[in-house]
């Protein structure tokens, strides 16, 4: 069974959101997964270095403000934590209330080029590191992103978020909240060490070809179906920011 702490949090969340749900129990689920991840973490953390060193001192050129971007997010169970991001956008107080769309008008030249290779998100190794987040889980979301969840959402935080995840590799931000909330459950379901890896490998495809690449709709079934697809219709500008 779950550790005792960790299945005390997950019942609590399970019980305080009336979710029936319950992923099943596994040998990666339990604690593989977070060996998995300190296993490919580490020695990544340090062949990448340069990069993130090289980063860090473009970002500062580039434009007036902190190397890094902080801001809470939503963990497991909802508990919440600081991601760490390289800055990409113009410094300045704004709030989170739209996506940030490729050409979007503040974010800075070096911004563009660290967003459209994923290397903003490195720093978030130390989140993972920090057992914050995993290698492959749903993407942290803003905590007041909670309320709008609906079983879909609530499920995806019934495991840690990811630096990458079944969303990213869906279509990411060419997907609707509740279309990228389903790949997320879906995820939780059926996690596996198989799955992590082939979502890894996917993961290197999208940031050498671009996301819209493999934009796809999730098959599902019934009303959910129909949930899902009424979603992926919503255009652009009225999502949330991620």
């Amino acid at each position: 069974m779950y550790a005792k702490d960790d299945y005390l949090q997950r019942h609590s969340y399970l019980q305080r959101h009336s979710l029936t749900f319950e992923p099943e129990w596994s040998v990666y689920r339990s604690f593989g997964k977070r060996l998995f991840d300190l296993a490919i973490i580490l020695p990544i953390f340090l062949a990448i270095s340069p990069v993130l060193l090289i980063a860090a001192v473009l970002v500062k050129l580039d434009s007036r403000g902190p190397v890094f971007f902080l801001q809470e997010r939503l963990g497991r169970y909802g508990e919440t934590f600081l991601a760490y991001k390289f800055r990409t956008m113009t410094h300045r107080q704004r709030e989170a209330t739209s996506e940030i769309l490729p050409g979007h008008s503040e974010v800075t030249r070096i911004g563009h080029w660290l967003r459209r290779f994923k290397i903003d998100e490195l720093p978030q190794l130390l989140n993972i590191v920090n057992g914050d987040m995993s290698l492959v889980g749903p993407r942290p979301a803003l905590p007041e992103h909670i309320t709008e969840y609906n079983e879909a959402g609530l499920r995806r935080l019934l495991e840690r978020p990811g630096l990458t995840g079944l969303s990213q590799v869906s279509g990411n931000i060419y997907l609707s909240w509740p279309v990228r909330w389903f790949y997320d459950a879906q995820y939780v379901a059926n996690l596996s060490f198989l799955k992590d890896v082939v979502i890894i490998i996917k993961t290197v495809a999208v940031v050498l070809l671009g996301e819209e690449r493999f934009l796809k709709k999730p098959n599902t079934d019934s009303e959910q179906a129909s949930e899902v697809e009424d979603a992926s219709q919503e255009p652009h500008e009225n999502r949330r920011a991620a």
